[in-house]
């Protein structure tokens, strides 16, 4: 399936399912099969429920009411996660990004970092360059979505925590992140994590590491690579982050980008006011942000 969270015309946040017709409104699929509407009000209460829950969506969705389907015209998409409680980051996840930073040799354990919830975006949303244009640049990566809590997660059992995949859009201030000398608020700041369009369950996903992954900046191609090249998989990051943190539902970790990102061009570019910067991941779609002056 595919899961957004959308709104119409009002500010009530839906959760629903893209279909080739439409989305089909979870709440109200669920009123019209006569069963429980609240696990269907949010998508944090969707993800809740676990498994038994996703199983029910299935049928909803298979056999969809009139009354619950939402001409896409009509849908305003937004972040998939709209609020979650966590944002683990993996930076130099792949060989070539690493190489491009200038390390002498790729990590020999992940090196992680927080992007604060007040970074999430939609793919409809703009991305704000702050004031003073601190050298804004974007990087393309493969986010996993948690869907049960879990701690000390073994490898061998990750799957069973992840409610689904999506791209995601890893924008960085690149004076703030290089002149801090630590990460946090230049990869921080407001519309700085776009994400979306849509999470795409693991039943859609044979294999999260064999998936084209690119971006473009104004249809020109930018990054352009596999999630093959992964240093450390989606399973190992798993273990190693709940080691240390437990993961909940609705937590996202996005796994690193690979080469091509703007500030180790030659010359650099970065993002302007006008820009559209698009992320495209096989199999689960194009998370497309315009960019403009905050």
């Amino acid at each position: 399936m595919k899961l957004v969270t959308y709104k119409v015309t009002d500010v009530t946040e839906r959760v629903g399912v893209i279909r080739a017709k439409g989305v089909v409104d979870l709440q109200r699929a669920a009123h019209d099969a006569g069963v429980p509407e609240e696990p269907f009000t949010s998508i944090m209460a969707f993800l809740n429920g676990g498994d038994s829950l996703m199983k029910e969506a299935v049928k909803l969705v298979g056999a969809p009411s009139m009354g619950s389907m939402v001409p896409l015209a009509n849908v305003h998409l937004l972040p998939p996660i709209p609020r979650p409680g966590k944002i683990v980051a993996v930076g130099l996840n792949y060989r070539d990004h690493a190489m491009e930073s200038g390390a002498a040799q790729p990590p020999k354990v992940p090196i992680l970092f927080a992007k604060f919830p007040n970074s999430i975006s939609g793919p409809e949303d703009p991305i704000l360059i702050p004031a003073g244009d601190p050298q804004v640049d974007w990087e393309a990566e493969l986010a996993v979505v948690i869907g049960q809590k879990g701690k000390a997660i073994p490898k061998a059992k990750a799957y069973d925590y992840i409610a689904g995949y999506m791209p995601l859009n890893d924008v960085s201030a690149r004076e703030w992140q290089f002149g801090d000398k630590q990460w946090v608020r230049g990869k921080s700041p407001d519309t700085f994590c776009p994400i979306g369009p849509h999470l795409t369950t693991p039943d859609e996903v044979p294999d999260p590491h064999s998936l084209a992954i690119c971006s473009r900046l104004n249809g020109t191609t930018m990054q352009n690579s596999n999630t093959s090249k992964l240093i450390f998989k989606v399973p190992y990051l798993v273990e190693f982050i709940s080691a240390a943190i437990t993961l909940e539902p609705g937590d996202i970790i996005a796994t690193g980008t690979p080469e091509g990102v703007g500030v180790f061009r030659k010359p650099p570019i970065f993002l302007k006011a006008g820009d559209v910067v698009e992320i495209e991941i096989e199999r689960l779609g194009i998370l497309r942000n315009a960019v403009v002056a905050a």
